[in-house]
Order: C-alpha cells, then sequence, then structure tokens
C-alpha cells in the first residue's frame, strides 16, 4: 500500500500543486468569456464602420488643429479634466460635433462610444477611438469631432482615464438646432436652423419667443434645472437669424449674460375657432450661448477702425490664402476675418504663417455646414467695431481695376496713363466714407474658365488663368456694418440695408472682381464636393439644374467633361495677369510675394 502511495507521489504532484494546472485552465476559460464582448465590439466598429459610422473623405482628412508632434502628459491634471464638461452634441451627415465647456489645451481625446440603456456599468463592451479634430470655438469652449456612432450607441469624451460629464444626453440634428448667440446692444442675435423660413424674406417675428436659461441641460428639455429660464419676445426674424429682446435682468447687467443658453420656439396659431388659440412648441434644441466679452478684445493701442476689412468662408482654401491675401493687402485691405468651415488641409497652419510676416488675419472656426448667409452676418457684428467698410467675398475672387485714367501732365497737350496702384481698394472705398447715404458698394464679377490649362497654374490664379465669359455674373458687396438693417439679412451677393442707406453700383471702367470660379478639374473637381451657401443647390442634387450656381453642363456628378480645359472660354482677358506681373514681381528674384519662398 505504501509503495502503492509512493508511485501515486511520484506520478503527480502535491495536492496544493495539483490543481494549478485545472484553475489555470479555467480562468482562461473565463478570460476568453470576458474579452469575446469586447472583441465582438470591436470588431463591430471596425468592420462595420462604414455602416454606422457613414465615413467619407472629408471626416478622414479631418486634422487636429492642436500638433500631434508632442505627447507630453506634464500639463495634465485628473481634476481639471474631470471639471470639462460636454455642453452639448449636434449630428452631422459625417460625424458628431461636441461642445467642450471651456477652451482647452489637450492635444489628445478619445471618442468613447457606450450602448444606449444598458446596465452594465462596469466598463466592458465601451469602444474608445481617436477624436477626428479638436479645435477652440468662439474664443470660450472647445469643440471635438468624433465619428457617428451606430445605432443604439451614445458618444462622449474622454482624455486619458476620465470621462467628461454630459451636461445634456441628448443629441441634436445639425437641421434643427440654435447654434449661435450674439449680445448686441439690447437684444441677442440668435442663429437657428429647422425654422425653414423663406430666403431674402423678412418674417414675422410675432410667431417666434425666445428663451434664456441658466441650467446645465438643454433649454428644450423639461429638467427641473430650468426653472431658471426667461422668455421674451421676438424683435426682427428672417432665413436662420432670430433677434430677441433681452431679459431686463441682463440689460441692465450684460455680464450675466455670460454661459447663458439660448433658444427660439414656434408659436402656432389654431385656426377655425371664434378666438384662435396659440399653440406653443418646444423651445428648439440649442448649444447656442451669450458670452459677455465681445467677439474678441478689442486693441487698446489702436485708435480708430481700420478704413477695410475682409470676410469670407472657407473650406480647404489653404493653398489659396497666400495670394489672396497678399495681393488685396497690396491694394488696400487691412484686415481679414476667416471663417473655417471644417476645413481639413491646414489652414490653421498656413493662417499662423501668413500673421507671422504681419498680415492681420484671423482664423474664427464656424463648425455649421449650409451657413454662409448666417455666417457672413455673424461677421458684420464681429467687424463692426473694427471696421469702417467691410468686403464679402470668396477666396477665388480678386477686385481689379482694368481700365487706366488719363492725367494731363504741366497743363500740356501730353496726357499719361495712369493705372490705379497700390491702396487703390481702400482710396475707392474711402471716398464714400463721407457719405451719409451709401451703405453698399457693388462690383461685377467676370468669370473665368480653365484657359486651356490641365494643371494648376504654379503662380497663381491671378497669372494663370486669362480666359473668361462675355457677361458678367451677379456682383459681390462692400458694406459699412453700421448701415445694415437689423434683420441683418442678406444673399451672400448684397445685404439690406436699414431706412435711409442705398446701394451703389461701381462702374465696370472703376472695378470689377475676376471671379477665378471654373479652374482646372483637379481644383474644380473638389468644389464640386462643398456647397456652403444655405440656399445654394448643390452641385450632387437632381434640382434647379439651370442655375447660375452650377457648372453649365457638368450634371450632377464629379465626373470631367469632354475638353474641360477650353470650356467657359469666350474673351481671352490678360488684364489681371499683366498687371500682378507688372507691379508684383520682385525685379531680383522674378517671385511674386506670394510664392511660399517668399512667405
Amino acid at each position: 500500500m505504501q509503495s502503492g502511495q509512493r508511485r501515486k507521489r511520484k506520478r503527480f504532484p502535491k495536492s496544493s500543486n495539483s490543481t494549478t494546472p485545472c484553475c489555470c485552465h479555467c480562468s482562461r476559460w473565463w478570460i476568453l468569456l470576458l474579452l469575446i464582448p469586447l472583441l465582438l465590439a470591436f470588431f463591430f466598429f471596425v468592420n462595420h464602420s462604414s455602416i454606422g459610422f457613414k465615413p467619407n473623405l472629408i471626416v478622414r482628412r479631418l486634422s487636429n488643429s492642436f500638433s500631434a508632434s508632442s505627447n507630453d502628459d506634464s500639463d495634465y491634471s485628473g481634476s481639471r479634466i474631470t471639471s470639462l464638461r460636454v455642453l452639448g452634441r449636434v449630428l452631422f451627415p459625417d460625424h458628431v460635433l461636441l461642445l467642450i465647456s471651456e477652451g482647452n489645451p489637450y492635444k489628445e481625446f478619445d471618442c468613447v462610444y457606450h450602448k444606449e440603456h444598458s446596465s452594465n456599468t462596469s466598463g466592458a463592451g465601451v469602444v474608445a477611438v481617436p477624436v477626428l479634430s479638436v479645435d477652440d470655438y468662439d474664443e470660450v469652449y472647445s469643440i471635438a469631432r468624433c465619428p457617428v456612432p451606430p445605432s443604439n450607441y451614445s458618444v462622449g469624451l474622454r482624455r486619458g482615464g476620465y470621462e467628461l460629464r454630459m451636461v445634456d444626453r441628448g443629441m441634436s440634428s445639425w437641421e434643427t438646432v440654435a447654434y449661435a448667440a450674439v449680445l448686441d446692444g439690447e437684444t441677442a442675435v440668435v442663429f437657428v436652423k429647422g425654422l425653414n423660413l423663406r430666403p431674402d424674406r423678412v418674417s414675422d417675428p410675432t410667431q417666434f419667443s425666445c428663451h434664456f436659461n441658466w441650467g446645465d441641460f438643454d433649454i428644450s428639455t423639461s429638467s427641473s434645472t430650468n426653472k431658471y429660464a426667461l422668455t421674451t419676445r421676438a424683435v426682427t426674424a428672417a432665413q436662420e437669424i432670430v433677434r430677441c429682446a433681452l431679459p431686463l435682468g441682463l440689460q441692465k447687467y450684460p455680464e450675466k449674460a455670460h454661459g447663458v443658453r439660448v433658444s427660439v420656439r414656434v408659436i402656432s396659431v389654431l385656426k377655425g375657432r371664434r378666438r384662435p388659440a396659440a399653440i406653443h412648441q418646444p423651445p428648439l434644441p440649442s448649444v447656442a450661448k451669450l458670452s459677455h466679452s465681445s467677439f474678441e478684445e478689442k486693441e487698446k493701442i489702436r485708435k480708430g477702425k481700420y478704413e477695410l476689412c475682409v470676410c469670407s468662408m472657407v473650406w480647404n482654401q489653404a493653398s489659396s490664402l497666400r495670394e489672396w491675401i497678399v495681393y488685396h493687402s497690396w491694394i488696400g485691405v487691412e484686415r481679414w476675418f476667416i471663417y473655417d468651415n471644417n476645413s481639413d488641409d491646414d489652414i490653421k497652419k498656413v493662417i499662423d504663417e501668413i500673421k507671422e510676416v504681419n498680415y492681420n488675419v484671423t482664423r474664427h472656426v464656424w463648425p455649421w455646414i449650409k451657413t454662409q448667409e448666417a455666417g457672413f452676418s455673424h461677421c458684420a457684428l464681429r467687424a463692426r467695431d473694427e471696421c469702417e467698410w467691410v468686403a464679402f467675398m470668396d477666396v477665388d475672387e480678386f477686385f481689379y481695376f482694368p481700365f487706366p485714367t488719363a492725367r494731363n501732365i504741366r497743363k500740356t497737350s501730353k496726357s499719361e496713363l495712369l493705372y490705379p496702384g497700390r491702396n487703390s481698394l481702400r482710396t475707392v472705398v474711402s471716398n464714400f466714407s463721407s457719405s451719409t447715404t451709401v451703405g453698399e458698394i457693388r462690383t461685377v464679377c467676370h468669370s473665368f474658365g480653365p484657359s486651356g490649362l490641365c494643371t494648376i497654374p504654379s503662380q497663381g490664379v491671378t497669372a494663370g488663368y486669362t480666359c473668361r465669359l462675355q457677361s458678367p455674373e451677379r456682383h459681390k458687396s462692400i458694406i459699412r456694418p453700421h448701415a445694415l438693417d437689423n434683420t441683418l439679412l442678406n444673399v451672400v451677393h448684397h445685404f439690406h440695408l436699414k431706412n435711409g442707406y442705398q446701394y451703389l453700383n461701381l462702374p465696370q471702367n472703376t472695378a470689377v472682381i475676376n471671379h477665378y470660379k471654373y479652374q482646372v478639374w483637379d481644383a474644380f473637381r473638389a468644389k464640386f464636393y462643398r456647397r456652403v451657401a444655405t440656399y445654394v443647390t448643390d452641385w450632387q442634387e437632381n434640382q434647379n439644374e439651370g442655375s447660375k450656381d452650377r457648372a453649365p453642363g457638368l450634371g450632377t456628378e464629379a465626373i470631367e467633361p469632354t475638353n474641360w480645359s477650353l470650356q467657359f472660354c469666350e474673351v481671352w482677358d490678360t488684364g489681371l495677369r499683366d498687371f500682378v506681373m507688372g507691379n508684383l514681381v520682385d525685379s531680383s528674384t522674378g517671385l511674386l510675394p506670394w510664392d511660399k519662398s517668399v512667405i
């Protein structure tokens, strides 16, 4: 018996060790069982992202405006991270925009996805991916962009091991939301999508009311935090802009407006009764918050205003900015407001480089798509305290003075042709500054085509494109901000003015705009995918095919038409090219001032 036991002891280890392989085996199975949900969730996000995330070229290329070259976490503080909050989320067609409670210097966030209505609090099944981009917004807050979550998933933000607190659990649609608000005297100007008001028309403000909320949660919810909400009347309404009377407390103490969320309620009237009854719909979802400070601190050193400024909304125009800014600076523009509409082409880096050589350019993040008219109204408010005149134009549009004037010399019969030169555009608008009636100067546009080129011209559009359509198309405006109607109504090409002001059509023998609208196919194709104007039909949509906003004969697909390089060419016009080459080329290097080696 003893010998048999000895043989068993030799064959098997001690009892304390004999259970180890079995327990390890069991624990491995439990680990696998725990990992299976995580693996399934991971493969779900990876393999089915084309269904849930709906990525496209724009989203995949969105760049992080904070440099990712440094992974230094020395500024990281758990308490600071946990104090940050997600104030709201807006669902766009190709990403989710998350508004963060304060400007924040952190370089890295993760988008965190949770299964909605799940009782699991252990963290299992949570998927995290890097954010698409992070940016400062409105000088006070930050924004982050995340891929669109699959059905039944919510999205939040995480930094390190801390998840940002979600102030508003709901998610608004970009098509129905109050998205920006500006203090303006005794009113608040609220920018709203979802009102569906007619373009280029003033609407009845009595069909709206305005709501100011000091609570944390969305103003459209029934949360108890809304006990601090106040209601006022709408003063004006037009397109996407509602001007609201401020509550009396904010009129007396505007500093208390900082952080107040504003929304708009639609008031419907139920007819068919002896006494029509008003039906109050819930206020629209809102991520629009007021700030007591103006858009930026006013310059304390500078006395007086700039004579001429420019506002423009851009998407992926980084490669064109240098030429456009340097050229217009030469003819007199002093200040630029660039509204960046979700660019992903390092435009922030380009603007920073331009600012380093003393061009007065500021970039303003404007993440709201299809809102060019509203963005221009927003910029008019921003520029009003700094600028006497503001030009509203695109980066592919260049003012030009095509005809010289004759000047007598020493009262003889001899004469000299004088071409307008440096600061000529500023001189033109300053001539109207003393006028008490002119509030807008309109200039016609000539549309240029590819001019036989197949590649992007190396010296820029002004030197490269020299063939255009014969008849001018539309016009662009230079306005006096204080002359604008209180509705701030505009249709991109012109603004509505206060009573007593009028517009002036600048004669073509004084100035025109060269609009490099139809460039070589590679440049034009990018424009095909993105239209920023609210009421301009996207080229990919099968409607209004005869509109001047479309490229004639292009259709709805980005397929290069036959002989594209020779289209839109009716008149050879080398005037601006000759002007640029004669006035702006460096005689020693032969370079134009917007060459990358110069800036």
